[in-house]
């Protein structure tokens, strides 16, 4: 019998009991290896009950109580990484070594909340005026949500739950439904933590399970990745309903190659960054922007991508995965044809790739454009694929607004040997988070991954300081204590005396 994905509802694994489920494919071979749920609105309302009752008692949980639960997790997360790595590989498509990374990077945000003590502290100054003094104190706001995509099963889920959880909040997390085994594997984990019942909970579905959750009246807090549309939805949706919402969404990384860089760094960083992941990353590098002699290059970074070939998840020796489904490849496919007729040169086309013993696999190979402008649709829109455009200028100056015009501002990469032609990048681009001399700069835990204008809607961004100040409001205490009961008059100013 097929596996049903189970809910998690107040600490129990439970039995969905809608009438509507979904099938969980590998993407290799379209073998339907689980079902998943459509959690029914009567489950979505249980789950936010749940977490509304455990957010009164763990609210007032002491810190280093919050800390030491984040501590047993972040072990028993290392302790099984490679069995979670394995799943994710399963149902994502990934290669192991990728599906690992995954897994990873989100234990590196586990092992930051261990610090919410020293985090979460606020401000203190004495004698603002006489005898008076102010300090700020951070408090949790209740039942947070959030909604995560199929490319980052594991890192996603563990950008949001532990921090909110450490922060003094409950969770509620509705996974993608295309690869829920994973995200249920880290709800499990938590749960043999020690974790009180109705901390985290998890629903699955579609967007009905997210409107529910995203208008429900008592979740104050949304965290949200995926596309422009979606994410625009929420953000305006949630920030209507009067809640904290941090809406995650498209991208067009680019990388500029100065004719001073190291070239075979440049040749093998583009590989990478590209068709890493199939480029199902919101970071994938999909223009490469050729400064002046670096248009040299162009043919040995083609042959680099060319020996680079997609394959299953236990292939030591394939460079990716397919794409997570039969849609997305023939979304990929459309792009790679609308290039074609838009009359840009196609110098490398993965779209016959064939994988021995794989036919049914969501197989698209490296592709690689050149004479692209930027009024194609394949430079305009995010492809999410194996794609990558080259460009050409002739002028650092160039290259920059270029990218300052394009609408995203995700991420970006500059390779350079000049100190000064890299400062003039990274304090002139209008772009969250930049790379020098590193091709996909995802800031580690302790920062914030920071993208800006049409790639993120909200205030605060996810992990790092800002994570808690997303997940937690200030409350600013100013306090005298009378020595004294002397009168000393009314005082109808607002200056304290």
């Amino acid at each position: 019998m097929t596996q049903q994905v189970p809910l998690l509802i107040n600490g129990e694994m439970i039995q969905s009991q809608s009438e509507q489920w979904l099938p969980v494919t590998n993407p290799a071979t379209q073998e339907v290896i689980a079902q998943v749920p459509c959690a029914t609105d009567a489950e979505v309302e249980q789950a936010v009950e749940a977490a509304k009752v455990a957010f009164e008692t763990w609210k007032e949980t002491p810190v280093g109580e919050r800390a030491r639960l984040m501590l047993r997790y972040q072990h028993l997360l290392k302790e099984n990484h490679d069995e979670i790595a394995t799943l994710l590989a399963q149902e994502t498509g990934k290669t192991f070594e990728d599906a690992k990374g995954d897994v990873w990077r989100g234990i590196e945000v586990v092992e930051h909340a261990c610090n919410i003590a020293s985090l979460s502290m606020g401000e203190t100054v004495e004698n603002v005026a006489r005898k008076i003094d102010c300090y700020s104190i951070t408090q949790p706001l209740g039942v947070c949500v959030g909604i995560t995509p199929f490319n980052f099963p594991a890192m996603i889920p563990l950008w949001m739950f532990p921090m909110a959880i450490a922060c003094g909040n409950t969770f509620v997390l509705k996974p993608s439904e295309q690869d829920p085994l994973t995200p249920m594997r880290l709800a499990e984990l938590f749960q043999e933590a020690g974790a009180p019942a109705g901390l985290l909970q998890v629903v699955h579905g579609t967007k009905d399970a997210v409107n529910q959750l995203l208008t429900h009246k008592d979740t104050p807090a949304i965290s949200f990745v995926g596309s422009v549309a979606v994410g625009e939805h929420i953000y305006r949706t949630g920030t209507d309903k009067m809640k904290r919402v941090q809406a995650f969404a498209g991208a067009k990384n680019h990388m500029v190659i100065m004719p001073d860089a190291a070239k075979n760094q440049v040749v093998n960083s583009i590989a990478g960054a590209s068709v890493g992941a199939a480029g199902q990353r919101c970071m994938a590098i999909s223009v490469a922007v050729f400064v002046g002699k670096s248009r040299e290059w162009i043919p040995e970074v083609r042959d680099a991508l060319a020996k680079v070939r997609p394959g299953a998840w236990n292939d030591p020796e394939a460079g990716y995965g397919p794409q997570i489904n039969p849609q997305a490849k023939e979304k990929v496919l459309g792009f790679i044809q609308q290039g074609k007729d838009a009359g840009a040169d196609c110098i490398l086309d993965g779209s016959d790739v064939v994988v021995e013993g794989y036919p049914d696999g969501n197989w698209v190979g490296p592709t690689m454009f050149r004479g692209v402008t930027t009024d194609m649709s394949i430079y305009q829109q995010e492809i999410f694929g194996p794609v990558l455009i080259a460009l050409e200028v002739e002028t650092l100056e160039e290259a920059i607004e270029l990218i300052n015009n394009n609408p995203y501002g995700n991420g970006t990469s500059m390779f350079t040997s000049s100190g000064a032609a890299a400062r003039k990048y990274q304090h002139e681009i209008k772009v969250g988070q930049v790379g020098i001399n590193v091709p996909v700069p995802v800031p580690l835990p302790m920062f914030s991954f920071t993208g800006w204008r049409k790639s993120f809607y909200g205030d605060q961004h996810a992990y790092g300081k800002q994570a808690v100040r997303f997940y937690t409001e200030t409350k600013t205490v100013t306090a005298r204590w009378f020595e004294d009961d002397i009168d000393t008059g009314v005082n109808t100013s607002i200056n304290l005396k």
